[in-house]
C-alpha cells in the first residue's frame, strides 16, 4: 500500500523547507502561466510587478502569502491558490514606509472572498497602528459569488477600516482593472483615486444592468473609465496611459504626504532661492477685469522650480487644487481659473475645492489660496442643482481648516465668492492682494447700475454720467487699499515680492496652534 508521508529517515527540516519551498512557488506562479500572459496581452502588469514597480527596489515585506480561502461549496475546496488572489504586506516609496495591497486578477479574477477580504482588513489595522499611508492596487471581479454573504461582509469590513483611517493615515486606491458594483466604495472613501486609461473602469451598475433597466446603449469605458470619472463625475483624481504611469503619479503624490496626521509634510531641499524676485508675475495678471488668463502660470512662477502637482486637472476646471512647494514645504494650492466660465465658483468647483482643503487641513498641508473670483455661477441649473448647499461647502472647509491659510486676491474678488475664498473673515492668518486687485460687493458696471441708477437716469448725457461714475466707484472701492485699512487685507504687495513674502509666512507659520470648540464633529452641508 503506498503512502504519501516521507520516508522515516528523511531530515524533517529538509521536508518542511521542501513544503515552504512548494507554497511559495505556488503563490508566486498565481492563477498560472496562461492567465499571466493573458494579463499582459491586455496591457497590464500582474499584481506582484505592480508592488514591485511602486516600492523601492528589494524593501517588499510580504504578509499572509499562504492564506487560503475557506469555502467547500460548488467545488470551490479543490480551488486554491496560497494567497487566495491579494498580495499584502509593507514596503518603502523614496525610503518611506507604506502598506499596500494588490489584488491579483489572474487568480479567480481578483474576487474577494472572506479569507482575502481579512488579509486586506489586518494590513490596515497595522497601518493604523503604525501611522503609515495604504496603497491599494485594484483590479477585482467584484465579490466571490461562491462565499454569498461571507464576501459581501469582507466587503463591509474594509469599508468601517476605510471610514476609521480617514484623516488618520492617507489612503490612496490605484483602480487598474475593473472595479464594479460594491467594490467601488472602498476606493471612493479614500483620499485620492488614480485610474489606467482604457484598461480600467468603476461603476454601480454595468452596461447590460442599464439597458435592461432603462434601455440605454453605453459601453463600460464610456461608462465608467478613467475619462468619464476624470473629466465628468470627478470619481477620478489622476489618470495615466498606462500601470508604470499611475504607480509613478503615486509615487509623487506621496512625496507631498506625510505618513499620517500627526506628522508634519515631508520638507525638500532645493536650489530654488526663497527670495526669488518674479519679475514675470507684473504683466501676467490683466488689469482688465474681464479679461481671461491662466492662474496656473502665476501658480507655477510663484513655487519652488515652478512644478504644480495638479489633482482633478480635468474636472470643475474653473478652480484649481495641487500640491506644490513654497522653500521646500509642501503646500495645498487652491485658486480661480479666469480661463474658464471666468473663474466663477459653481457647483463642482465648490465641492472639487472642498474636498481638497479638508484633505489638506487632515494632513497638516498649508493652504496657499490665489483669488480672482466674480462670483458663483448665476442660472436655474445652479441653483436647483443645489449650489446654496454646495458652495457652502467650499465655506464650512475654509472655515475649519487650522492648518497655516496663506491667501492672495490677484485681481478681483466680489460678493459673497470674496468671503468662500479664505477670506480673512473665516480665518485665514495672511491675506495679501496685488495694488490692482479689486474687493467689492459686485464689479463696477453692475455696481454703479444700482446705486447710481437715478443719477444716470437724469443726466443730460446718462453715457457719460455712467462712466464718470464708474470711475468713481473704482476709486473708492474697487481696489485692495480700503480693506487694507480696516486690516481685512494684512499687505498690498508688489507682484515680483510674492514668493518671498509667502516663503516668510510659511516659516513663522509653522508653528500655528488654533483650538476648535469641543465637540464630536461639526455637520458640513453635506
Amino acid at each position: 500500500m503506498s503512502s504519501s508521508r516521507p520516508p522515516a529517515s528523511a531530515d524533517p527540516r529538509a521536508v518542511q523547507l521542501a513544503a515552504l519551498d512548494d507554497l511559495n512557488r505556488r503563490a508566486l506562479a498565481g492563477g498560472g502561466q496562461a492567465r499571466i500572459d493573458k494579463q499582459h496581452e491586455a496591457g497590464k502588469l500582474t499584481a506582484r510587478e505592480r508592488v514591485e514597480l511602486l516600492c523601492d527596489p528589494g524593501s517588499f515585506v510580504e504578509i499572509d502569502r499562504f492564506v487560503q480561502h475557506r469555502c467547500t461549496d460548488f467545488d470551490m475546496d479543490k480551488q486554491k491558490v496560497p494567497g487566495d488572489g491579494v498580495v499584502t504586506g509593507w514596503g518603502k516609496v523614496d525610503g518611506r514606509k507604506v502598506a499596500v495591497f494588490a489584488q491579483d486578477f489572474t487568480v479567480f479574477g481578483g474576487s474577494l472572498s472572506g479569507a482575502y477580504a481579512q488579509k486586506i482588513c489586518k494590513l490596515m489595522d497595522f497601518a493604523v497602528k503604525t501611522g503609515i499611508p495604504v496603497v491599494g492596487l485594484n483590479d477585482s471581479g467584484g465579490a466571490r459569488i461562491q462565499e454569498g454573504v461571507e464576501s459581501l461582509a469582507g466587503y463591509a469590513e474594509i469599508f468601517w477600516r476605510n471610514t476609521q483611517a480617514s484623516g488618520v493615515v492617507p489612503q490612496i486606491s490605484l483602480i487598474m482593472g475593473p472595479c464594479a458594483g460594491g467594490a467601488v466604495y472602498s476606493p471612493a472613501i479614500t483620499d485620492f483615486i488614480v485610474m489606467v486609461e482604457k484598461s480600467s473602469y468603476m461603476f454601480i451598475t454595468g452596461p447590460e444592468v442599464i439597458k435592461t433597466v432603462t434601455n440605454e446603449d453605453v459601453t463600460k469605458e464610456a461608462l465608467g473609465g478613467a475619462s468619464a470619472h476624470a473629466a465628468k463625475s470627478g470619481v477620478c483624481h489622476l489618470t495615466a496611459h498606462d500601470d508604470p504611469g499611475a504607480i509613478a503619479k503615486v509615487r509623487e503624490l506621496l512625496s507631498f504626504l506625510p505618513a499620517n496626521n500627526a506628522e508634519d509634510p515631508p520638507r525638500a531641499t532645493g536650489a530654488d532661492p526663497i527670495d526669488r524676485e518674479l519679475p514675470e508675475l507684473e504683466g501676467m495678471v490683466p488689469v482688465e477685469s474681464n479679461k481671461p488668463y491662466d492662474i496656473k502660470n502665476v501658480v507655477r512662477a510663484v513655487v519652488d522650480d515652478g512644478d504644480l502637482f495638479e489633482i482633478h486637472e480635468r474636472y470643475a476646471q474653473n478652480i484649481v487644487v495641487g500640491f506644490s512647494r513654497i522653500g521646500g514645504r509642501p503646500v495645498g494650492i487652491v485658486a480661480n481659473q479666469p480661463a474658464f466660465l471666468a473663474g466663477c465658483l459653481d457647483i463642482k468647483a465648490s465641492i472639487k475645492a472642498a474636498r481638497f482643503v479638508r484633505f489638506c487641513d487632515c494632513f497638516n498641508i498649508p493652504l496657499v489660496t490665489f483669488v480672482d473670483v466674480p462670483g458663483f455661477l448665476p442660472g436655474t441649473d445652479q441653483e436647483y442643482g443645489g449650489i446654496i448647499t454646495h458652495g457652502a461647502k467650499l465655506l464650512y472647509a475654509f472655515a475649519e481648516a487650522t492648518v497655516p491659510k496663506i491667501t492672495i486676491i490677484t485681481r478681483k474678488a466680489y460678493g459673497g465668492a470674496y468671503d468662500v475664498m479664505a477670506s480673512k473673515h473665516i480665518r485665514a492668518d495672511y491675506n495679501l492682494a496685488f495694488p490692482t486687485a479689486e474687493i467689492a460687493v459686485m464689479g463696477p458696471d453692475g455696481a454703479v447700475n444700482i446705486v447710481y441708477r437715478n443719477q444716470i437716469q437724469q443726466a443730460s448725457d446718462p453715457a457719460a454720467a455712467r462712466a464718470s461714475f464708474i470711475e468713481e466707484y473704482k476709486k473708492k472701492f474697487a481696489n485692495p487699499f480700503k480693506a487694507a485699512e480696516l486690516g481685512f487685507i494684512d499687505e498690498v504687495v508688489h507682484p515680483r515680492l510674492l514668493r518671498r513674502r509667502l516663503g516668510h509666512a510659511l516659516e513663522f507659520l509653522a508653528t500655528k496652534r488654533d483650538a476648535t470648540p469641543r465637540r464630536k464633529h461639526g455637520n458640513i452641508p453635506l
